[in-house]
């Protein structure tokens, strides 16, 4: 469990002390590995993002050479949500406790694409409604306890979260991105399992890009029409209330956050849950740490878009994997302004879009590193014909 002995002041002095360490990616070295993609004997940007993935990453690392992606971590937030008691869903909350046992026993979907990419995979408790069942070293055969609590409550009709243990789960969240970083992960991967989920994420998303609830609920992991319905009144309902107890954030705008005038951290204890909170802190951990991670689809976009809210320097920081089929996602990653390569029609969750982006990344960075340059086999360099047009 959660150190409760902590006040709600001192958790977010913590927290504010780990945003300050955030800051922007090196654009020198970003220029160089530029340059270097350039130089390889190959089309230029013939990659295509796959080459701007990579010199991001070099921008991180503050160095155009030597970008390897050999240790990759994917950490699962799992968190069980009050909601679900409004009908919600198809399968009851004891499945979360059931999926995140699997993971440490290998038997899950993502579990089987994380042994190919190479990923160790970090089932975490952020707030499953069970006894602790965890350990508090990361072990991927075990669960990672950092439970705040049991469960989120019912955001139609109560808060998710108070703040503190927001900041709480905000603060694990960041603080396990250092503990990966210190266990020689050169990239991080986030994803959740809880069942629910989706209901306080397109709540979420309605508010922060303006699209109404019914146009921000989707099927999540696959309901009937009926279900869908109960769906977006629950989501209705949660905006509804949200806004009755907040009424100016009704309209507010990605700089209305950014500036102060509106905060993602009250949207996030409001709306969201202890999984979307973990993920959300990883996001920002990372970009304290100085480690990128990779986002997987509407449960973790959500979450990275509450980061950059947050930290707009965290941006710099993020890489989109897919598109999700839920109806907010796109317009929640047009918002962030982060491109997702791959276009698979995938809405399986738990990290598996962002899985899958990981061997496309690691063959990216190695032909950065290791294909030879035209100098090398004495061919005349490529004209980069579209700069010339740009300027």
């Amino acid at each position: 469990m959660s150190d409760n002995t902590m006040t709600t002041e001192t958790i977010e002095e913590k927290f504010q002390s780990y945003l300050k360490q955030i800051v922007p990616a090196d654009r020198h070295a970003m220029e160089l590995a530029k340059k270097r993609w350039d130089s390889v004997a190959k089309p230029i940007g013939s990659l295509g993002i796959l080459e701007d993935d990579i010199i991001r990453i070099a921008g991180i690392r503050r160095s155009a050479s030597g970008i390897t992606l050999d240790k990759s971590a994917l950490a699962v937030m799992c968190a069980d949500h009050g909601v679900v008691s409004e009908g919600v869903t198809q399968t009851g909350k004891e499945v979360t406790r059931i999926v995140a046992e699997n993971f440490t026993r290998g038997e899950t979907s993502t579990s089987k694409m994380c042994r190919i990419a190479g990923t160790d995979l970090y089932p975490v408790d952020m707030g499953m409604d069970c006894e602790v069942i965890g350990v508090k070293q990361p072990d991927p055969h075990r669960i990672l306890d950092r439970k705040i609590a049991r469960g989120s409550g019912n955001i139609v009709r109560e808060p998710a979260m108070s703040r503190g243990d927001c900041l709480q789960a905000l603060v694990s969240g960041i603080e396990l991105a250092f503990t990966f970083r210190d266990m020689g992960y050169e990239l991080l991967a986030a994803g959740e399992m809880g069942i629910g989920n989706t209901t306080p994420a397109a709540a979420m998303s309605a508010v922060l890009t303006g699209l109404s609830p019914e146009e921000a609920t989707g099927r999540g992991a696959g309901l009937s029409d009926a279900g869908l319905e109960k769906k977006k009144r629950a989501v209705s309902m949660a905006v509804g209330r949200f806004y009755e107890t907040y009424p100016q954030y009704q309209g507010g705008t990605k700089e209305d956050y950014e500036n102060g005038a509106l905060s993602a951290v009250t949207v996030l204890s409001e709306l969201g849950g202890f999984d979307l909170a973990g993920m959300t802190g990883l996001f920002l951990g990372g970009a304290a740490a100085g480690l990128p991670v990779l986002m997987d689809g509407f449960l973790s976009t959500v979450s990275a878009l509450l980061a950059v809210l947050i930290r707009r320097e965290a941006k710099d920081y993020l890489f989109a994997s897919h598109i999700s089929r839920e109806p907010a996602g796109k317009a929640v990653l047009e918002m962030l302004g982060l491109p997702a390569p791959l276009h698979l029609g995938m809405h399986l969750g738990e990290g598996s879009g962002a899985v899958a982006m990981i061997p496309l990344l690691k063959m990216g960075a190695s032909v950065y590193e290791e294909m030879s340059t035209f100098s090398d086999i004495s061919v005349e360099q490529y004209v980069d014909y579209e700069k010339e047009v740009r300027t």
